[in-house]
């Protein structure tokens, strides 16, 4: 970053003069050499020229980004997977509740700091931390190909959920149903942060996660991997429970609260399903919508004899 004041200092005005300074009349008639630069800490000859300023700067860049877990599950399945660096947890009481995350916290190795609710209501942005929150390393992203090279893949792709707490609450259906893999879109399209990881409760360190840069582009890279598409929308084709596609390589595609699948989205989707609604309302939110396609996904993948066995 560059700026006023980056360089070193500038040297003083000069020495002191005379009565009329240093060029005055009756003054001492020497030119005054500039002050020198300062330096900060005296070096040791041979050592590099360095600013402190920048040397933190550059440490503090050196240091790998952090993701906040809120939450009591979420925290908990952190440690429990141990699939990333958990660096620090701070927790507000250590009693029996606690005991288990605090314990596994140490054992890996993270600083464990002891605070008060005040201090953690102002760190959280979670409405409910629960007294728990955890710094760790960022999620590791997936590899489309990899996910669409499974043999047994049943992915989740999300056409613009803008909603953390849905996204969290679909990532964790998908994970308690088998899902593989979730596909999300860099732009347009909620984050995981605290707010979707704790309401994924833990499902991200569990579930390979992807991002691509638009839905319709992956699902022509899924055609041609030879992995079926099925679109979940009001008007589909077929009910949910009777799609004979689910026993194959399969990606679930969901779209945005309110307007649905984007068309383009829509038109690229092999298939397009429905869920029956029985009472006076049209729609359903599309959280419990993936629980329950979802859900018959796995149901119907279950009864096959290639997908009957736990792959867990």
């Amino acid at each position: 970053m560059t700026g006023k004041g980056r360089g070193a200092p500038r040297g003083g005005k000069g020495g002191k003069g005379g009565k009329g300074g240093s060029g005055g009349s009756g003054g001492d008639r020497r030119a005054a050499a500039p002050a020198p630069a300062r330096r900060g800490p005296t070096r040791r000859s041979g050592e590099p020229d360095v600013d402190p300023r920048m040397e933190a700067k550059r440490r503090a860049e050196e240091q790998p980004p952090t993701t906040q877990v809120e939450g009591f599950h979420a925290v908990r399945e952190l440690l429990r997977a141990d699939a990333r660096r958990v660096r620090e947890l701070w927790v507000v009481d250590r009693g029996d509740d606690l005991a288990e995350i605090v314990e596994m916290a140490e054992d890996a190795g993270a600083r464990v700091r002891n605070v008060s609710p005040e201090q953690l209501a102002a760190r959280t942005r979670t409405e409910a931390p629960q007294g728990v929150m955890a710094y760790a390393a960022p999620i590791r992203e997936a590899a489309v190909d990899d996910l669409l090279a499974d043999p047994h893949a049943f992915l989740v792709a999300l056409d613009g959920v803008t909603d953390p707490g849905n996204l969290g609450a679909i990532l964790r259906t998908a994970e308690t149903a088998g899902a593989t893999g979730v596909i999300l879109t860099r732009h347009r399209s909620a984050r995981l942060g605290p707010t979707a990881l704790k309401a994924a409760a833990g499902a991200v360190e569990y579930l390979p996660i992807a991002t691509v840069a638009g839905i319709p582009a992956f699902l022509d890279q899924a055609r041609r991997a030879e992995v079926w598409t099925v679109g979940l929308d009001a008007d589909g084709d077929v009910g949910v429970t009777k799609l004979e596609v689910a026993t194959g390589p399969l990606v679930v595609v969901l779209g945005a609260e309110g307007r649905g699948l984007a068309r383009l989205t829509r038109d690229r989707c092999d298939l397009v399903a429905s869920i029956p609604l029985h009472g006076r309302l049209d729609s359903l939110n599309v959280s419990a919508a993936a629980a329950v396609v979802l859900h018959a996904v796995a149901d119907r993948r279950a009864g096959s004899a290639e997908f009957g066995e736990d792959r867990r």
